[in-house]
């Protein structure tokens, strides 16, 4: 197994597809709305992606946070609500802003699973600053990090509780980014202790979960020379030291406008700062090749990991996803 995780091009596998992945064994595959058309269609790409690879245990993911960024959406699939919704909910009433995000999660994460999907990219754990670029904005919860790390937790415990693993984002903290990490690469000039105070402390709370993201942005007073996707001090000194989290670190994606050098530098780099498995989200084939072709096998431990993870979500609890549904609405209608 190496070492990342890659993307297709299309709805179905292509005969190329097939043989490069049953080749370079990458460790999952993440999907986008270029991937998916409706149900039949995304669990039959599935089960195409789960026979090349040759394994029935497998890391599949989704980006469905909800509001801006959910890659399958209507008809086929429930319309979900931005985490800044409950964020705001939580100012008026805590207890139902948890019971409706938990509610709508909870749904998201019936859906995904019914499709075969194992991990869904979520909660982001950001906390915005004023002046701060809107590329986080309304996929954080709360401007308060108490607010995002209670909320956070929530999201988090409902995917699980789904069936779905969660992926904490972006360690250790996106919010104060003043441009988008997906163009350019953000510097944030925050003291250490504003960091320790405002941005760390919902990563630390959930420090426990199994999947982590990293920000491409360069933290001045940590490392004023590399973003933390591909600084071992930031990794080392900060992710797995101050904030705590021993789970799987995935990249960001590698072919973003924040990371400069071609793309086999910048996933070395990337494993070499400490990331367990570098994401590459293009489906480009000849880029893939150029990754694949400068990484080794996945050690032990990132393997583990990974056995580890997906041992959370093998045995999930049934659950009537229309009641939900219901509970749901009802729950928001009462608000009105």
């Amino acid at each position: 197994m190496k070492p990342v995780i890659f993307a297709c091009a299309g709805e179905t596998l292509t005969a190329e597809e097939k043989a490069f992945f049953a080749a370079e064994q990458p460790a999952g595959i993440i999907l986008f709305k270029r991937n998916v058309k409706n149900p039949e269609q995304a669990s039959g790409l599935i089960r195409q992606i789960k026979s090349a690879l040759g394994r029935s245990r497998v890391l599949i993911l989704v980006d469905q946070e909800g509001g801006r960024v959910q890659r399958l959406g209507p008809p086929h699939w429930r319309r979900s609500l931005s985490a800044r919704v409950y964020g705001n909910m939580a100012v008026e009433d805590a207890d139902r802003a948890r019971e409706a995000l938990r509610l709508s999660i909870l749904s998201t994460g019936l859906e995904l699973r019914s499709l075969g999907i194992t991990v869904d990219c979520l909660p982001v754990l950001d906390v915005p600053r004023a002046g701060s670029d809107e590329v986080i904005g309304d996929r954080a919860f709360s401007e308060d990090p108490a607010v995002v790390a209670d909320l956070g937790r929530v999201a988090a415990d409902a995917l699980i509780e789904a069936g779905v693993l969660p992926i904490i984002k972006h360690i250790p903290g996106h919010g104060r980014a003043k441009v988008d990490s997906h163009q350019s690469l953000p510097r944030v000039a925050a003291s250490l202790a504003e960091l320790e105070a405002n941005d760390f402390p919902p990563f630390r709370a959930l420090t426990g979960l199994p999947m982590a993201i990293t920000a491409h942005v360069v933290y001045e007073a940590i490392d004023p020379d590399n973003p933390a996707t591909l600084s071992a001090k930031v990794i080392g000194d900060i992710i797995r030291g101050s904030i705590g989290f021993q789970g799987l670190l995935i990249s960001d994606d590698l072919s973003m406008g924040a990371l400069s050098g071609d793309l086999a530098a910048r996933a070395t780099g990337a494993l070499a700062a400490g990331v367990d498995l570098a994401l590459h989200c293009t489906g480009d084939m000849a880029e893939m090749q150029e990754i694949a072709a400068v990484l080794e096998p996945a050690d032990d431990q990132i393997t583990e990991k990974i056995g580890a993870a997906l041992q959370l979500i093998a045995d999930p609890p049934e659950h009537d996803a229309q009641g939900i549904i219901e509970r749901y609405n009802d729950l928001m209608t009462a608000g009105v």
